[in-house]
């Protein structure tokens, strides 16, 4: 098969359950141009030298999406100004993901003051509590979905509280997240019913999240938006409202929709290794390693888009000013030039350098929340399921290449202790 046509067969929906097997055809050369109809090609970074390489290189830019280009309403008045404006402020104000420095510099430290180590760690303790209480309304069952059951309803509840969001209002996020999160998807950006379907999705919790700082200003409470809203940072950053409403909207739809996957990629890896799980439930100490290895193996984000400022010369070849660029996250993870036998699950390998969090300027902010949560919930689905075996496998998919997870994960079990 031509490199040519490899891209699209990471992106073909046949290939969601195992993608792995393309991936290893795409590093058989570090970086390869596939064509795409357009003179530049998009090009691919298959190997993990290659795509940390860029993550750090600073003729790599982050913004990727196109000019914002809201449906028409069939208004004149509206379709004539109201839109052009719209258009302009959402341009002007995006998520700091597909920012470059120094405005996302800027947006980010001023997340990351607030994101505190002292309000992050306050969660664990409420993480364990969530996974007990949503496992303990499973008790009598004898299957769940550990989607919807648990992978799901844990990371949006912490995400949520820490940002002070009503718990009433949590249900409203599901349906937001799952259609902003196709934005991270390299075909959505040309496909106009998903980007109007995007901007009507934004046009909805926008309103919901301006709405929100405005009570936050009025009546300030000890969360991360009552934070953003009212203080600087100590460099006298602080955001303005279109800027702190797309960063509500990036930190709560990234804060749970990552998580989702990398927990129910985590017990679809353990159920597949019954060896790995029953040492977790034995050692739950294990956990903390075991997530580094899950992150490397089956990590929740298989590839970010990128495009290139000038010429790049790597890896033997010349990536032109202007590409679109796709760094293959979780094919530079089972490089064997970095993991000897990377194909294997092994949570005891050490000097575990993996990219499941990306890397560089824009390395997850939510890192070390996910990892905590993914750790409450895996360590007590191993303790507490009683004989746990997939009902089917492998399990239907959610269609995204890029955000890659079951959809659902249909466990059998004798119980939940």
């Amino acid at each position: 098969m031509p490199d040519a046509t490899l891209l699209d067969q990471v992106k073909d929906f046949a290939n969601r359950p195992n993608p792995y097997p393309v991936y290893a055809k795409l590093r058989e050369n570090p970086v390869s141009r596939q064509d795409d109809g357009t003179e530049a090609g998009t090009w691919v970074a298959a190997t993990h030298g290659t795509i940390a390489r860029l993550l750090q290189d600073p003729r790599v830019s982050s913004e990727t999406l196109p000019p914002a280009d809201r449906p028409r309403t069939g208004n004149p008045l509206t379709d004539l100004i109201v839109k052009p404006l719209k258009d302009w402020m959402m341009d002007r104000h995006r998520v700091f993901i597909f920012r470059d420095p120094p405005d996302h510099d800027a947006l980010r430290s001023a997340v990351m003051h607030q994101f505190s180590r002292e309000r992050v760690q306050a969660m664990r303790a409420r993480s364990d509590r969530l996974v007990a209480d949503l496992l303990n309304e499973k008790c009598g069952a004898r299957e769940i979905d550990a989607v919807d059951d648990l992978a799901y309803p844990l990371p949006v509840t912490v995400i949520c509280e820490l940002f002070g969001v009503p718990r009433e209002d949590e249900p409203k996020f599901h349906g937001w997240a799952t259609q902003l999160a196709t934005a991270l998807e390299p075909d959505s950006l040309s496909d106009p019913e998903i980007r109007a379907a995007n901007s009507r999705t934004f046009d909805a919790i926008g309103g919901y999240m301006g709405d929100l700082i405005r009570e936050k200003r009025r009546h300030p409470q000890d969360d991360m938006l009552s934070g953003l809203a009212n203080h600087a940072t100590p460099a006298g950053v602080k955001m303005g409202d279109y800027d702190l409403i797309a960063t509500s909207i990036l930190m709560l739809v990234a804060g749970h929709e990552t998580t989702v996957n990398l927990i129910t990629n985590g017990l679809l890896t353990l159920l597949r290794h019954p060896d790995e799980l029953e040492r977790l439930r034995q050692d739950p100490l294990r956990a903390p390693r075991l997530i580094e290895e899950l992150l490397r193996y089956e990590p929740p984000v298989q590839f970010r888009t990128r495009r290139t400022l000038s010429p790049i010369d790597i890896a033997g070849v010349t990536i032109p000013e202007g590409a679109d660029l796709v760094l293959l996250l979780a094919s530079g993870n089972r490089d064997a030039a970095v993991f000897p036998d990377p194909d294997r699950f092994d949570p005891d390998r050490s000097g575990i350098r993996h990219l499941g969090f990306g890397g560089g300027l824009h390395y997850c902010v939510g890192a070390p929340l996910a990892r905590f949560e993914a750790e409450a919930a895996l360590t007590a689905l191993a303790r507490r399921l009683k004989a746990p075996r997939l009902v089917e496998d492998p399990p239907p998919y959610r269609p995204g290449a890029a955000l890659r997870g079951p959809e659902h994960l249909r466990v059998a079990i004798d119980g939940i202790a």
